[in-house]
This record gives C-alpha cells, sequence and structure tokens, in this order.
C-alpha cells in the first residue's frame, strides 16, 4: 500500500494535471488514468464514491497515457482506463496494457456492437461529429459532410485542428465510406472552405460562429448541451444561442459517432474495486448521469439522452462499425498532413 501511494505521489510531482484525492481507508480507492476532462467524469466519480466508500484518483492526461502505463511496468498504480474515442482504446488494448474483463452486468448493459469482443474495452456513451450552424447567417436545417466541400462555403466554415481525434474519426469514416482518393478530394475541398487557420477547441468553433467569423463549425454533440448550461461562464450560453444543431446525412447513412469508453488496466492494483467502478459506470444510474449532466447519449438499452439534447433533434446513428474507423485512422492522419489542412486555406 505505501508503494502505491509513493507511486501516486511521484506522479503528483511530474505531471500536469492530477487530481490526487486521500485515500479513505487503505483498500477504498481505486486509481484511474484518465483521457476525459476531469469536470466531465467528476459528477460520476463522486456518485460511485457516494454509493461505495470508494476513494478515486484520478491522473488527467490529454496525450501519451498508453506510453505512461508500459513505462511504468508491473509496477503501474493504474486501475482503471477512461478515454474518448475508439482509436484509443483500441490503442490501449494494442499497446499490451489492458486485460480482459468478464462481466454479466457489463455484457448486460453495453450491447455487444459498443464493446471489444475479447472484453478488453467497453464503450459506456456515444457523441455525435455534429455541424453547428450560425441561426442568423444559415437557413438550411439539413447538410452533409460531403457538402462541406462545396465551394459556396468558402471561407466560411470553422474546424480545430485536423489532427486532433474527433476530427481523424471523422475524416477516417469518409475513406470508409467513400475510399481514401475521394476522401482527399473532399479533405482538401473543406480545406479550401475553412474560414481561417485550425484553432481551439470544439467550443471555440461556436464562438467563433457568434463572433461572426464562420458560418460552419465542426463540433461534438455533447459541448453543445455543456455551453446551454453552463453557469460558471455564462458567456458560452450566448455562443451556443447563436448557433443550431444540423446532423448531418440525418436522410441517407446517418450521422457519424464515436464512444467514450473505459478498460481494465493490466497490472490493477485494485482490480476488486475497479470492477466495481467498471460495472457502476455501466449500469443506470451513471448511465443517467452521462446522459443529464454531460449531455452525452447513453449506450444502455433503454436509456433515454436529456431532454436538453433531445431539443437538437433526433439522431439517426451512421451504422458503420466502430473497428472501420478505428482501421483507417492512420490514412486519415496522413491524409490531414498531405492536403496541409492545418495551414488552413490558400491565401
Amino acid at each position: 500500500m505505501r508503494l502505491l501511494q509513493t507511486s501516486l505521489a511521484a506522479l503528483a510531482l511530474s505531471t500536469a494535471g492530477l487530481a490526487l484525492a486521500a485515500p479513505a481507508h487503505a483498500d477504498g480507492e481505486v486509481n484511474i488514468y484518465s483521457y476525459r476532462q476531469p469536470d466531465l467524469i467528476k459528477p460520476l466519480l463522486d456518485e460511485f464514491t457516494k454509493e461505495t466508500g470508494i476513494t478515486t484518483n484520478v491522473l488527467f492526461l490529454d496525450k501519451g497515457l498508453v506510453e505512461r502505463i508500459q513505462a511504468e511496468g508491473a509496477n503501474s498504480p493504474a486501475d482503471v482506463i477512461l478515454t474518448v474515442d475508439i482509436a484509443r482504446l483500441t490503442e490501449a488494448k494494442e499497446g499490451g496494457v489492458t486485460q480482459q474483463v468478464k462481466s454479466d452486468v457489463i455484457n448486460k448493459d453495453i450491447p455487444a456492437a459498443y464493446r471489444d469482443p475479447d472484453g478488453d474495452w467497453f464503450g459506456l456513451t456515444t457523441r455525435s461529429r455534429v455541424v453547428y450552424a450560425s441561426k442568423e447567417r444559415v437557413a438550411q436545417n439539413e447538410i452533409t459532410y460531403e457538402e462541406l466541400a462545396d465551394p459556396k462555403w468558402k471561407g466560411k466554415i470553422c474546424t480545430r485542428d485536423g489532427q486532433h481525434s474527433y476530427n481523424i474519426g471523422l475524416i477516417a469514416s469518409m475513406i470508409a465510406h467513400h475510399g481514401e482518393a475521394e476522401a482527399e478530394k473532399w479533405l482538401t475541398g473543406l480545406k479550401n472552405n475553412l474560414a481561417r487557420k485550425p484553432d481551439g477547441s470544439d467550443r471555440d468553433q461556436a464562438k467563433a460562429i457568434f463572433a461572426g467569423e464562420c458560418d460552419l463549425a465542426l463540433g461534438n454533440s455533447y459541448y453543445v448541451g455543456l455551453m446551454m448550461t453552463n453557469e460558471k461562464e455564462p458567456e458560452q450560453k450566448e455562443w451556443a444561442a447563436a448557433i443550431k444543431v444540423l446532423f448531418p446525412n440525418a436522410n441517407d447513412r446517418g450521422s457519424h459517432v464515436n464512444v467514450s469508453g473505459m478498460a481494465l488496466a493490466k497490472n490493477a492494483p485494485n482490480k476488486e474495486n475497479a470492477l466495481k467502478l467498471m460495472e457502476f459506470l455501466s449500469e443506470g444510474t451513471a448511465q443517467k448521469i452521462y446522459a443529464e449532466q454531460v449531455y452525452e447519449y447513453p449506450v444502455l438499452p433503454g436509456a433515454e439522452p436529456s431532454e436538453v439534447v433531445k431539443s437538437f433533434g433526433t439522431l439517426k446513428p451512421d451504422p458503420l462499425p466502430l473497428v472501420d474507423i478505428a482501421a483507417n485512422r492512420k490514412k486519415a492522419s496522413e491524409l490531414v498532413d498531405k492536403v496541409g489542412y492545418n495551414d488552413g486555406p490558400a491565401q
């Protein structure tokens, strides 16, 4: 136990973003390595501790999570990995930092389409890569991803970095649907329609629309809910009020979706507590928190999205298998560089 505490203390000194709570008692903790932003998972972890008495210690990383666990080896304090995007889930499995989980509770709650066949990872929520559109300057209420390359939108689109995992997932889906050559043409057209160099977060794209810098942007659906209800930063409510959510390809294949998910770390020192947390995250209470407070789509069958999310409209998910998205991510990343996407529009 002293070794674990020492390891976590060392992490606090060496890694920015570590939020470490003091353990309630010697065997009542679980250590989480997370790519998910702390404010998004805090309501879930607070409820888990309330129900179980188990303290949660969180190490937040924006990159290098797998490499971190690999370097720590058998003495890694990591119990549970929380992450976004199918690529990062498969990266963890392929990096050898996960272990198989066989849980009747999890398998009952999470449909097979959202879990690894071997039990190395599990999807917890889905989110759609939607189009934010200016309420004032965009009349249409329907759009396709393909249309974003139409010259009529020249100088009117904003996005974050093309290499960000959210955009790579979308580009990978375009490769899966259309082939690499057509996806390259599309990405080049999208680049030519950018209002500026890709920059900022998804929330910043909504802010740019509010400021009149662009008329359309790519963003994840749940950010709209977070902005609409942000009491700490009320200016974000103005950004959200300036946009409407368009679900691309709603009249054909459906909108691109990705997942947030979890995995059991390979050398989890608190395995029993880790499994308790994973089962908690798959069940009804946590799935409701994901829906009501994080504004994502729960994967639990029968669980409803929040009223805020329902107000965006109806999501028709693209049925493209997540493994097909993961398989095309390397090509997607290469295309971003090939077309010079992050250089922004040609002058």
